[in-house]
């Protein structure tokens, strides 16, 4: 298939986020066709660290997606050949026999299972300490083994949310990737899940699914699924990768050496290497790549949740006005939350501002950079595992596309960051679902689809003023105890 002139084929990403299913077909120069979206009802969150979500509301939102989609193709969804899912890291569910959920999905910060996700960090040390990777308190491991307790061990499908997804699509069970299956403990490295893990947890063997690379083909759309979605019958279904990871490879930064940072509700920093990278603190994991290098990268729990307080529309003239003032007359560590997990581990970390705001606009530009630190201090902790980071940094998530942040961001780092073009986790997931289809492979797919979009360079005027209160959020971390 020609990969260098114009094709009527397009693919299809799906991303699956906590608040909505987004859907974007895409052809082969990477141009946008046609997109869609739908809302999800809003996660449960409770007592003992609960999260749900109904997991019943994601096949009848993607097949809606899908729909208004393909309906606004020129072919009417004749034209799609393979369609790809991401969605968060280590949401699970259990399903019966025909894939249907028994309860709700347990979503990826659930905490129920924190006990439990110790005591598989302590059975599981050395197979995670080959691996680079901590069992934390909201990894999806824990909580397959609660699910087991409740249920009592039975003949369930443990599935991820791209596993439900593929099953309606192609009318079966399909194979999970190892990206999604990460937190629930694939051995990426070995291609195995922890036996002796899920033995000592109770998991019954034959609730979890087999294991592929990304962007492998599990099985074509079926004809009840084409009914309810647009798509052709016999389009290639084809593994997808966490939200995080497609939102990497969403910028183009595929190839070992090069670095992305994802600004959604939380700061996701992720590179390419050719060798698994080991942090002894567990603050950076590792995935797989699709052909076989590894995406070392880390999660803050903080990032774009830091302006949550600030309604949508006003966010476009605090910016202006924050960029008014300049640099902040105050330092903070905008943590909504309780615990850090990245640049450094805390169950005991908090939000902090040192001083007081002049005003909205200083507490907004405050908010920005306090952000814009926790990055540089992600990079830093990266270069200190003997991994180079060169600039540009790819920059993706919905927080690149504030100007003001991205070069806040590029004076604190002191490096230009590169705003790719459609940096989501919708066209990462097309890249997917291209590679093997539309082109060869991922590398083909990023090079063809991908456009380098612009460069951010540092505000050198701002530049010390940034570094005087990047030593300050340092040491004020250092103070109360966190590594720093």
């Amino acid at each position: 298939m020609s990969t260098t002139s114009p094709s009527p084929e397009v693919v299809a990403g799906i991303d699956i986020a906590t608040a909505a299913v987004r859907v974007v077909c895409v052809d082969a120069q990477g141009r946008i066709r046609a997109e869609a979206r739908e809302p999800l009802p809003p996660p449960r969150r409770g007592a003992g660290g609960r999260s749900e979500q109904d997991a019943r509301a994601w096949w009848p939102a993607v097949a809606a997606v899908l729909r208004q989609a393909t309906a606004a193709l020129p072919a009417g969804g004749r034209e799609v050949v393979a369609v790809a899912t991401s969605a968060t890291s280590g949401t699970v569910v259990l399903a019966d026999g025909a894939g249907e959920p028994v309860g709700p999905a347990l979503m990826y910060d659930d905490r129920r299972a924190a006990e439990l996700n110790a005591r598989a960090q302590r059975v599981g040390a050395p197979r995670w300490q080959a691996l680079g990777l901590s069992v934390g308190p909201t990894a999806a491991l824990g909580r397959i083994a609660w699910l087991a307790a409740e249920e009592e061990g039975g003949d369930g499908k443990l599935l991820h949310t791209p596993d439900l997804i593929g099953w309606r699509l192609t009318g079966g069970p399909v194979a999970t990737d190892w990206s999604h299956a990460l937190k629930t403990g694939y051995d990426a490295r070995l291609r195995e899940w922890p036996a002796e893990v899920l033995d000592a947890l109770g998991v019954p063997p034959g609730w979890l699914p087999p294991v592929q690379p990304p962007a492998t083909e599990v099985g074509t759309v079926c004809v009840a699924a084409a009914h309810e979605t647009g798509l052709p019958v016999g389009c290639s279904v084809r593994l997808g990768m966490t939200d995080g990871c497609a939102g990497q490879i969403a910028t183009g930064a595929v190839r070992p050496g090069q670095f992305v940072g994802v600004l959604g509700t939380t700061y996701v920093l992720k590179g390419v290497t050719r060798e698994l990278v080991l942090d002894p603190t567990g603050a950076l994991y590792s995935h797989r790549h699709p052909d076989g290098w590894w995406l070392p990268g880390g999660a803050s729990n903080t990032g774009g949740e830091a302006l949550a307080h600030v309604p949508a529309d006003r966010l476009p003239a605090l910016d202006r006005a924050a960029a008014a003032r300049g640099p902040a007359s105050v330092v903070t560590y905008p943590l909504r939350r309780e615990g850090e997990r990245f640049p450094f581990v805390s169950g005991e970390a908090r939000g902090f501002v040192l001083g007081t705001p002049a005003d909205e606009a200083d507490r907004h530009r405050a908010e920005l950079e306090g952000v814009a630190f926790l990055e540089r201090l992600a990079i830093e902790r990266v270069r200190e595992l003997g991994v180079p980071v060169e600039g540009p940094l790819w920059a993706a998530g919905g927080g690149s596309r504030s100007a003001l942040w991205t070069r806040v961001r590029a004076t604190a780092l002191g490096m230009p960051l590169r705003v790719a073009d459609h940096a989501e986790t919708a066209f990462g997931a097309a890249l997917l679902a291209a590679s093997g289809t539309l082109h060869p492979d991922l590398a083909a797919s990023a090079a063809a689809m991908v456009r380098t979009g612009r460069d951010i360079d540092p505000d050198e005027t701002e530049r010390a003023a940034l570094d005087e209160s990047y030593a300050a959020f340092t040491a004020a971390l250092r103070e109360r105890g966190w590594p720093a």
